[in-house]
Parts: C-alpha cells; structure tokens; sequence
C-alpha cells in the first residue's frame, strides 16, 4: 500500500504539478537584468560639454573555458598586464589569485570594479582576454556614470541624474528625452551562487537623445563671479542673475547661489524662479500702465513731498528725503517710492481693476513657462482679493504687495528693450539623436506689443536717466551706454518679518542701450548682519561686471581672429579648435561655408567663394603617441586622449591651453595627463 501510495503521488506530481514544478526551477535557475541605456548628454549651442554619461565597467573572467595550455602558456603575461594597466598589486600577486582561480574553475570571478573605458580596452586586448567571454573567459558588465564637467556652473540650471534619486533642472525637465530606452538580459546560474549571461539573449538598450541649451558658458561663467564676489563681500544670504538675449527670450546664463552653512556659496535652489516682491524695479510696470492709457508723459512734473505721503492709516517713505517738484523721469531715475504711489493712486484710484488689467495683460499673473521644473506661482492681487485694503493700490505701484519672481522682471525690461517685443524666455534650443536635430525650438512672442512706439521711447528714456543721473550712476561705462533700474526691498516671506531687517537689492536692465542685446536682472537677498543693501550697491555692480566682459568678447565680432587663425597669402593656418571656432572665422571673414555634420572624420570642406574651395584638415593623430590637444575643448581632448589610453586629469575650466606631456611622446597605457583649461 504505501508503494502505491508512492508510484501514485509521482505520478500526481509528474501529470499534474510537473509544468508548474519544472517553471518554479527554472525561475530559480535564471533572471532577467536590465541593461541600462546611455543617457543623452546636454549640450551649449557653441557644442561644450555641460552634463555627459562615461561608461564604466565592472570585469569577470569565467576560468572554465580556458583551454590548459594555453592558460599555462599566457597566464605570466596575462598577470603583468592586469599589474601594469590596474596598477593596484604586483605581478606575482595577480599571477598567484590566477593560478587560484584557474584551480578552482571559478566561473565569475571578479577582477575590478569600475574601470575606466581605457582601461577596460586595455585589459580586453590582453593575450586570452582578447579571445572574448566564450573562449577567453572575457565578461565585462557595462554601467554608466553622470558628469557635470563644468562642477557648480549653472549646476541648478543643468541638474544632475543619479539613479533612485530625485533630479533637478533640466535633467528633471527632460528626462524622457534624455533616458533612452532599457535592454535586457537573461543570466542562468551556475554552482556557487554566481549568475552568468546566456550567450545571445541579450536586448541592446536604445540611447537617450542629446539636449542643446541656449545657455552660453563664457556668460554663465562670469556672471557667477559676478554674483559671488557680492554675495561674498556683504555676506548676503542668496543671489540669483538672469542673462537673456533681447531679440530672441534666450537665457545665456542662470545663476542661482545660496549661502551654506560654512559660509560657503552653492547652487542650492532656483532661486530666479521664485516669486517675491520685486520692490522698486517694478515701477516700470506701474510707468508702463500709465503710459498706455496715456494719462502722462515723462517730461510732466511731479511733487514728491520731500519724500513723505499719507495713504490711509500709513506713512510712505522715500529711502532718501527731500524730493520735491520734479519730472516724472526724474522721479524715475531717483526711485522716489512717493511719487510712483501717487501716480498710481491719483489715476486708478477710482477703477483699480484698470490698474490690475495691465499686469494680467502683460501675464503678470501666470508663470512664464520657462522650460524647466520648479517653477513658483506669482501673487497678483484684485479688488476682490480679501487682502485687498485702501493701501494696497499705492503699494502695489512701487512693488509691495505683488509677488513677481526675477525673471517675470526680466521679460518686462526685455520688452522695451526690444522694441515692446515680449519674448518668452527659453533653455532649450534642440534636441538631437545620433547628432542630428530632431526638434528645434523657435523664439516665441508672448506678446506682440507691450505699448506703442512713445511709450517705448519714454520708458527707455527713464531707464537711461537711472544710469546717467539716478540711482545707478557709479555704474556708468564711458565704452557703452546702459539702461535700467534699481530697486531695494525690504523682506517679509518664509518665516521673515519686516522688522527682521532683511532686505533684496536688485537691479534690472540692458544694454547696449541704442541697440540692446542682452538684459540682465540681478537680485540679491541680504542677511540681518550685511553692510550693504540698496540694489544700486549690491546689484548694479554685479549687472556692470557682467556687461564690461560680455562687451569686450563680442567687440566688434564674435571672437578674437588671431585666436582662432592667421592668414598668410591665399593660405589659412588654424590652430586646433572645435568647429564652432571655424564658423566664427569664416563668419568674420564674411564668406559663405559648408561644414559636415560628421565630425568624427576630422575633415570639414569650407566654400570660400564660387570659384576656389577651402578645406579644413587637422593635425594628423598617430597610433601610441601623444596627440596635441590644446585649443581643442574638453570633450574632443579627453576623447582623442582616453581613446589612446591614457587617463586624463582637468583643471579649469574652458578649452586646453596646456597640456602636462608634451605632444608627439609615446603613450604608456594607463599613463596620466593633466589638462589646464582657460
């Protein structure tokens, strides 16, 4: 009976259970791993590099399927090349865990941990490696690592991924862009515990797709030093500038630094995306809206009561007494907080909501829809609003009482910059997959016309008296004009009380002033302890600064020519430079040209006019010998260098300027090289 009980419970098992029996093994036995795809890299328009992917490797050697002889016959070779290309432990080390292994016929044996891919080349040309995993035993598993090789700059802006954790800026924004799509592979294990790849099963991952930003790092660069030399001397709790580009709504640079809790500054929060009360800045708004309705002109005067006005139950206050009657310009340029609250009072009293109508038609109210995350919600008040009282209207006028963020300011200036033209302000210009754009963004209008043709004029007019006889005069540049506008407010936001003695110092504007090209809007938070917190001493200056460099580099045209080239007779010698830098020297030069999209191939055919051609060849780069990389930019250096083996160290930041082994030597692999960047 029990033999029975036995045959017929096997055949249960066999009949009934064995399918689901057989698929619970083979579960145990294999799995399924996702095989990572390389994330896309963010690009400037000028082709540097701002956030990339490197691989990295991880290498097994599965000693089972190499063959005795020829393991006896390579394995001192194999043991000195690991020694030298990993220099981590001496020939007879490695050749002893070889011999080990080899013994113990161990199927996944770790070798190292993420390697470098030069090293990793390195190591699978080596004698039996080179034969591959099913006959050299070679298993190298691909990871990816993320990069920011410019470190903090525009590091809100740009972001940074890192897997299961929480990403900012334009990693965050564009990630289904930038992720690509997962593989797959199928691993079996094998005795001991160790899971190996099933030859053939694997998916390859389909690669993210490229962004370009309209971000220029030459700007980006000197406007945080800018930024951070303020910050830094008054010792104010956080900074944010916006540097867009007049005719298009561009940002060419984002700064946004935040004091840390060591005094250091970090780019900690974007802070040009959150709204606060814009103070002074703001009574362009107000100007704006009287201007159009065309109950002022400029040139009309106006009493400022020595600085002193009742409204209602409060007493306003001008920073500085004593104005009196003087020109609505004038009063402008002097920031007189009296005279722009009685504009306001005096003309929309009676019909506030005419007053509000202007700042939602000019989208006041709304975010810009900047494309990037995080953007905070502005606070523009109504009749209706239940904190509206018989005060706010006179508030609202010289900026309290609203709640803006920076760069909502900035697209106002940048409106009269560009003739009335309100451009919406963008970071990214395309999107590229395998080097070819795929999606382009265009400059798009928000709004044809903020006023007509006078009122522009007007409003540029009070905006060039602030730099010439107002509040901004210490800024004034004897190379070129400028025009904006100072503001101070004092805080009340995040737990902070007016009588806290916070305050924001800013300072919005453009220039050139007969024929702007960029505007700039520069806010900075002070802390209770700071020296200093008028938005003409705190601001301005950071606003000059940026201004005097970006003028001096775009004098005249885009680049320097002697950096780029020199020309002798009919010929052209160029130094090494990324196509880019051939685009500004045939542009200067004011000839039409052609340049591939394939840049790999390192020859770029240039039309110089109808009749002759140009052609552009480069340096020639040799198998084993250090090429010259200088004038060549980070990513094109470290890639010509790295593909021939050596490991690369960068200081600085920009395109090589020197190099620490001198170009034309024999590269010994895995040797390092310091690149100094300007």
């Amino acid at each position: 009976m029990l033999g029975a009980a036995i045959l017929i419970k096997a055949a249960v098992i066999q009949v009934k259970e064995g399918p689901e029996l057989r698929q619970m093994a083979k579960g145990m036995h294999t799995r399924s791993v996702t095989l990572p795809a390389e994330r896309g890299n963010i690009y400037t328009e000028q082709g540097q590099l701002l956030c990339s992917t490197i691989p990295q490797f991880d290498v097994h050697i599965d000693f089972s399927v190499i063959k005795p002889d020829t393991f006896k016959k390579y394995v001192d070779t194999m043991a000195q090349g690991i020694s030298e290309i990993l220099g981590n432990g001496t020939q007879e080390k490695y050749k002893r865990e070889l011999l080990a292994c080899y013994r113990k016929k161990s199927r996944y044996w770790l070798l190292q941990r993420n390697l470098p891919y030069y090293q990793y080349q390195a190591l699978r040309s080596l004698p039996v490696f080179n034969k591959g995993k099913r006959v050299g035993g070679f298993i190298e598993d691909p990871k990816i690592k993320r990069i920011n090789p410019y470190g903090m700059l525009a590091y809100r802006t740009i972001g940074l991924w890192r897997e299961n954790s929480q990403t900012v800026g334009l990693e965050h924004t564009y990630d289904s862009v930038l992720v690509g799509t997962e593989g797959t592979r199928v691993e079996q294990k094998e005795t001991g515990g160790v899971w190996m790849p099933i030859e053939g099963s694997e998916v390859d991952p389909q690669n993210g797709r490229d962004v370009v930003t309209t971000l220029d790092v030459g700007i980006q660069d000197v406007a945080e030093h800018a930024l951070l030399s303020v910050l830094e001397q008054y010792q104010c709790l956080y900074g944010t500038c916006v540097v867009m580009e007049v005719q298009t709504g561009k940002i060419r640079a984002l700064v946004n630094l935040g004091r840390q809790k060591n005094g250091s500054y970090w780019e900690d929060y974007n802070y040009a995306l959150q709204p606060t009360e814009p103070g002074s800045t703001f009574k362009l708004v107000t100007l704006l809206a009287l201007l159009n309705d065309k109950y002022i002109n400029v040139n009309q005067m106006v009493n400022a009561q020595g600085g002193v006005a009742q409204f209602g139950n409060r007493t306003l206050h001008d920073s500085h007494l004593g104005l009196g009657m003087l020109t609505i310009r004038d009063a402008f340029a002097h920031s007189s907080n009296v005279a722009m609250a009685k504009l306001g009072y005096q003309y929309y009293n009676s019909n506030p909501q005419k007053y509000v109508d202007h700042l939602v038609a000019l989208h006041l109210n709304e975010r810009t829809h900047i494309d990037i995350a995080g953007e905070g919600r502005p606070v523009v008040k109504n009749p209706k609003s239940k904190s509206w009282s018989a005060t706010t209207l006179p508030w609202m006028a010289y900026g309290y009482e609203i709640q803006i963020t920076p760069l909502h300011t900035c697209m106002v200036y940048n409106a009269v910059a560009n003739g009335g033209r309100m451009m919406r302000p963008y970071l990214v210009s395309e999107i590229r997959e395998y080097g070819k754009t795929v999606e382009k963004h265009e400059p798009k209008a928000v709004i044809e016309s903020v006023g007509d043709s006078s009122t522009i004029a007007q409003l540029r007019s009070c905006m060039e008296a602030v730099v010439n006889v107002g509040t901004a005069k210490h800024i004034k540049s004897p190379f070129y004009n400028i025009a904006g506008k100072t503001g101070t407010a004092q805080v009340a936001d995040k737990g902070i009380k007016y009588s806290d003695g916070v305050y924001q110092g800013s300072f919005v504007g453009y220039f050139p002033a007969e024929k702007p090209k960029y505007t700039i809007a520069v806010v900075v938070r002070t802390s209770p302890h700071s020296s200093a917190y008028y938005g003409g001493t705190i601001a301005a200056p950071v606003f000059r600064m940026i201004a005097d460099k970006v003028f001096a580099d775009s004098k005249g045209w885009d680049g320097p020519l002697d950096s780029v080239a020199k020309a002798s007779g009919n010929n052209v010698t160029a130094q090494a430079a990324p196509v880019s830098s051939y685009k500004v020297l045939f542009n200067a030069l004011q000839k039409p040209y052609a340049i591939g999209d394939d840049l790999d191939n390192r020859i770029k055919k240039l039309v110089a006019d109808s009749n002759r051609r140009g052609e552009v060849k480069p340096t020639p780069v040799y198998a084993g010998v250090v090429p010259d990389v200088s004038g060549l930019g980070l990513k094109d250096a470290v890639y010509l260098l790295e593909k021939g083996g050596m490991h690369v160290t960068i200081k600085g930041r920009g395109k090589v300027v020197s190099q620490s082994v001198t170009p034309g030597t024999k590269i010994v692999k895995g040797q390092s090289i310091i690149l100094q960047l300007s």
